[in-house]
């Protein structure tokens, strides 16, 4: 008779994974006192051993939530829940922050007046909404003996637009792109 194992599959392993617990609960905390919150509890410094037994009484875990405290703090709750209320206001928080977008802005050396106000529009709506602007001119074959030119266009790009935004990172050349990053003044306005 010949014994065939079955090869391994990473989606179904052959043992259980077990998490580990993100915090220190129950027997696991070791110290010898404890500052104690909770809901039920009047709070003060405890020996562990009365924590665990006001715990054990109310049918709730003891957690320890900021273990660098001293003495380090613990609360009386039900550990799942806790977890629970733990994540959704991670994920609450992250859905209010704002994430700024980087909008570019492209230029040549040879840039007529009025297409750089047209695009300084653009560029004062992106900045009243919160957005950084990255505006650059993009040298072609010879062109490349304009720097000066390019970089008096960026400055006076960003002169044009100093009442809604400040100057991140001055015209930088790299390779045959001039770089200017502008950064909104204020807050976005509703």
């Amino acid at each position: 008779m010949s014994t065939l194992k079955r090869p391994f599959n990473p989606r179904f392993p052959r043992t259980p994974f077990k998490r580990e617990a993100e915090h220190n609960i129950n027997e696991k905390i070791r110290h010898p006192e404890i500052r104690l919150v909770g809901e039920n509890v009047t709070p003060g410094v405890y020996s562990v051993k009365d924590a665990l037994d006001k715990a054990n009484a109310l049918g709730l875990d003891l957690v320890e939530i900021s273990p660098n405290a001293v003495p380090p703090v613990c609360k009386i709750v039900e550990y799942n829940k806790f977890l629970y209320e733990k994540k959704k206001k991670e994920k609450e928080i992250k859905a209010h922050a704002k994430k700024v977008e980087v909008k570019e802005i492209r230029f040549t050396p040879n840039t007529d007046e009025h297409d750089v106000e047209f695009k300084a529009k653009h560029a004062e709506n992106f900045l009243k909404d919160g957005d950084k602007v990255r505006t650059f001119v993009m040298f072609k074959g010879r062109s490349i003996v304009f720097k000066e030119r390019g970089e008096l266009l960026l400055l006076q790009f960003a002169d044009r637009l100093k009442e809604v935004a400040i100057v991140e990172q001055l015209p930088a050349l790299e390779g045959k792109k001039m770089f200017m990053t502008l950064a909104p003044k204020g807050k976005k306005k509703n």
